[in-house]
């Protein structure tokens, strides 16, 4: 559970987190490390958009590029 997920692995792993939460089967005991985990994926999951984002305009002004 502490690995680096990929950007899918970490989408589950967070809606799985949350509807153990909504269905409440989370034991209060492990409730503050479940948060701090779907903490960190959705950070994970944010960076990789922003890198997968910048990439992507990277290319196309490139591209933008070429056509001139």
């Amino acid at each position: 559970m502490n690995e680096i997920p990929g950007y899918k692995d970490a989408i589950e792993e967070i809606e799985s987190i949350v509807a153990e939460i909504e269905n409440e089967t989370v034991d209060v005991d492990v409730l503050t490390e479940k948060v701090k985990r779907a903490a960190f994926l959705i950070k994970l999951c944010r960076g990789r958009l922003k890198t997968t984002d910048d990439e992507i305009k990277k290319v196309l002004k490139e591209f933008e590029k070429e056509d001139k």
